[in-house]
């Protein structure tokens, strides 16, 4: 019976990897007793096209075409397999080398889509809103995770584009808000008619995920319960009101 290392082996696996790979062979082996191989290797099928052309009928031997069929078919087959598993290390390398990459965001701050920010215990919450048109003016509301008013500012007129939001913290009577999160509300008349648009807030990077391996980078963002997918980053910058800059 294979010992396990408490320490690590000279192969350098740890214990906990020398514990898994012992279960997977003996699962392994398990499997082979009881149900035979899985696999139908180069090895087995000209075994039994040997066989099958020891077998056949002299005068009625198998077709050329027939013969040229199969093995072509097997070896489609058997290259399609390893294809899969060259794209299944291509992608683990990708998904790896994009995880190294977006640590270097860990400790900064990144625009993600949604209205809803997070206040520290000082400062405010920044965000970008994207007009489609230019507005006379265009209006702010702030509002609590209960959906309670605390805020409403103008930000004037503005031309269609991208536009930074910024709300310092305090609610409409000059009192700071309690650290937690907020919703920001865009809104302007269009066509007169109230429209809301959408708003994208910053949030800082506590740490980065490989995903559930599906090959998706996410990000673990500080105030939010679920993680954002790297592909969904808009902006890297600086989330602090009055001071953002582009990275």
């Amino acid at each position: 019976m294979a010992g396990i290392d408490g320490t690590g082996s000279s192969n350098g696996l740890s214990y906990i990897d020398q514990l898994k790979a012992q279960q997977e062979k003996k699962l392994q082996e398990s499997q082979d007793s009881t149900t035979g191989k899985q696999a139908l290797k180069q090895e087995d099928f000209l075994s039994l096209l040997t066989k099958q052309l020891s077998q056949q009928d002299p005068f009625k031997p198998v077709d050329n075409d027939k013969m040229i069929s199969q093995m072509a078919s097997f070896a489609t087959v058997e290259g399609i397999g390893k294809m899969n598993n060259q794209f299944d290390t291509f992608n683990e390398s990708i998904t790896s080398n994009q995880a190294l990459q977006a640590s270097s965001l860990v400790g900064r701050d990144v625009l993600v889509p949604g209205s809803t920010g997070v206040k520290g215990e000082t400062g405010g919450v920044a965000g970008m809103v994207k007009l489609p048109r230019a507005l006379d003016n265009v209006s702010v509301r702030v509002e609590n995770e209960q959906g309670q008013l605390l805020r409403t500012f103008s930000m004037g007129a503005k031309p269609p584009g991208d536009h930074r939001v910024e709300w310092d913290g305090l609610d409409d009577n000059g009192n700071p808000m309690p650290e937690g999160t907020y919703k920001l509300k865009v809104s302007g008349l269009v066509d007169g008619q109230t429209q809301e648009f959408d708003v994208s807030t910053y949030a800082n990077v506590n740490s980065v995920l490989l995903g559930n391996g599906d090959g998706n980078v996410m990000l673990n963002l500080a105030g939010f319960s679920s993680p954002f997918k790297l592909a969904e980053v808009l902006e890297v910058g600086n989330a602090d009101v009055g001071n953002v800059t582009k990275g």
